[in-house]
């Protein structure tokens, strides 16, 4: 099988778009295959039923329903797509939530200590709010995971009033957005069976105001060359947006996503594959597809939310599964990073780093009793590869 190129993504927090990190590529075979991970096995349950490597410790920052530190606001349910923001000396942790009505995101801060010293509202009525993407102008957008959703545009700091409805971004059932600043476009994904795969060019870089939809058109292959076609109707009513341009390619269950280094790569559940697009070259490739890992049974299932770290692992989080995060290498090997015990109901959402990559944010969306009611949130601290 040919090989491919394996761009690093240097993504702290909520890409690399945001932080201005420096990358570098390196080459390997694809698709990404069953391996010993650089972390080493999983240890025993933590007190919060997290199985880690050695040398990495997780603790509760939030609960649905329940104060947030001592900051008196109350964390949302089903909490899904995160990010971090830089604020400061410290930071921001943004989480979706994905539930009708109410929905909307809300954002944890903390100081240079990782101490929680805030907690606030970012956005407000609205429903379903799944995956988002960070802007490289410190916004966050909230995608909502319904039929002619819309994308809302927010500023972690709140308020929620803030919060800006993008109407030029098109009108489907979104789940994930990511920035590409070299190509000044900011890429979609579609959480339907026969989904396809957008790009939003603004009219100015910086603003989301206006701008051309556009989707992407290949063949049915599972690699090959694309081209972007305009879509003309993006409100997509009476003709969904997918249905609009003869010849656009279909994925099934287009759930996260991640740009850096002229790559994106995005995940779908129907098939539990993660996509490679190289957008220098106009071209797309399988990453992972658990159906062509041939040394064991593959580790990654139920394929959702996807960040990556300085090292240039991507962290992909599960749908199910056994409620793990995997990591899948530059060395092209999938493994398990972190397993969830105790919560076989749920499913593990928003991963993202800190600025300085040494702490990740994930969430677990229904807990430990299977309900939107009970979402748990947490950080993971360690020696993470830099």
């Amino acid at each position: 099988m040919k090989r491919r190129n394996f761009l690093r993504a240097a993504v702290i927090g909520a890409g690399v778009t945001a932080f201005g990190n420096t990358l570098s590529s390196s080459a390997l075979a694809a698709p990404a295959q069953n391996g010993p991970s650089p972390y080493g096995p999983l240890g025993a349950a933590d007190a919060n039923g997290i199985q880690l490597p050695a040398g990495f410790t997780s603790r509760v920052i939030a609960r649905s329903g329940k104060q947030v530190a001592s900051t008196g606001y109350i964390w949302h349910s089903a909490p899904d797509g995160g990010a971090v923001f830089p604020d400061g000396t410290g930071w921001l942790y943004v989480s979706n939530s994905e539930i009708t009505p109410g929905g909307g995101a809300s954002a944890v801060r903390f100081d240079a200590n990782a101490d929680i010293v805030g907690a606030h509202r970012i956005l407000s009525n609205t429903r379903q709010n799944c995956a988002g993407g960070a802007m490289p102008w410190g916004t966050w957008l909230s995608c909502e995971e319904i039929d002619r959703g819309f994308v809302y545009e927010c500023a972690p700091a709140g308020p929620d009033s803030a919060a800006v409805q993008r109407l030029a971004m098109g009108r489907f059932k979104h789940e994930a957005a990511a920035a590409d600043p070299v190509r000044k476009a900011v890429y979609l994904t579609e959480d339907v069976p026969d989904g396809c795969f957008y790009r939003f060019v603004p009219t100015t870089w910086g603003s989301l105001a206006a701008g051309t939809l556009q989707v992407l058109k290949a063949g049915t292959a599972t690699s090959g060359s694309f081209t972007w076609a305009t879509v003309p109707d993006p409100g997509g009513s009476p003709t969904a947006t997918r249905n609009q341009v003869s010849g656009a390619k279909r994925f099934n269950g287009g759930e996260g996503l991640h740009y850096a280094n002229d790559t994106a790569w995005f995940t779908t559940k129907g098939d539990n594959r993660v996509w490679q697009l190289d957008l220098a070259n106009n071209t797309y490739e399988l990453a992972y597809d658990d159906s062509l890992v041939t040394n064991g049974t593959a580790p990654l299932t139920g394929v959702d939310n996807v960040t990556g770290s300085a090292s240039g692992d991507l962290f992909v989080a599960e749908d199910g599964g056994n409620m793990e995060i995997c990591l899948i290498t530059p060395d092209d090997i999938v493994a398990p990073f972190l397993r969830v015990t105790g919560q076989s109901a749920s499913e593990i959402t928003g991963p993202a780093f800190t600025p300085a990559g040494n702490r990740l944010y994930f969430s677990s969306q229904r807990g430990t009793s299977g309900s939107s009611s009970d979402g748990i949130t947490y950080e993971v601290t360690g020696p993470f590869r830099s």
